[in-house]
């Protein structure tokens, strides 16, 4: 992603707390995380947050999804004694899909895209509206995408580390990286 893009991405996504009503801080916004995986795709596979918190102990995110934007199915893994990361979604405005293992819904709300669509095997579907919530637990196989009109998700977990995620799509890299 170069660095004009990461820009405009960021503004589209501030428009959003806008919307929702959510106000940051000067140093959030500089600090603000525009994801595209990788993979070149951000309009469709994407992430745009700003952590709060991320502690020893626990995490707080504000999440934003352009309509359709997904984030790719990825498990928070244990890894030496961390057990993996619980979080639960928190939908602020508009809705998310979010998919999980289950009985499957059919057909699902969300569109698969096209970039990586064999990675996504989960479809048990979630949909979440303002003020509903959801907690996954740790190493819980899981994507979400924003709905029509986009969403707005704040995220409460235990410790992050994006780092170790473990997406299903081996092309995807989590740490952005602008040129």
């Amino acid at each position: 992603m170069t660095q004009q893009q990461y820009l405009e991405a960021r503004q589209q996504a501030l428009a959003y707390f806008e919307k929702a009503g959510i106000v940051l801080t000067e140093e959030e916004v500089e600090h603000f995380e525009v994801a595209d995986f990788g993979l070149g795709d951000w309009r469709n596979v994407g992430l745009n947050l700003v952590t709060y918190v991320n502690t020893q102990r626990c995490c707080a995110k504000e999440m934003v999804l352009l309509p359709g934007q997904t984030c790719p199915q990825h498990t928070h893994v244990p890894f030496g004694d961390y057990p993996g990361k619980e979080e639960t979604f928190r939908c602020r405005w508009g809705q998310v899909y979010l998919y999980v293992a289950g009985e499957p819904a059919s057909p699902i709300r969300a569109q698969v895209p096209e970039t990586g669509k064999d990675s996504y095997t989960v479809f048990h579907e979630i949909v979440l509206k303002p003020g509903q919530q959801y907690t996954l637990t740790p190493n819980t196989p899981h994507w979400f995408q924003g709905g029509p009109e986009g969403a707005v998700v704040s995220e409460f977990s235990t410790t992050s580390y994006d780092e170790y995620d473990v997406f299903n799509d081996p092309a995807i890299r989590r740490i952005p990286e602008i040129g």
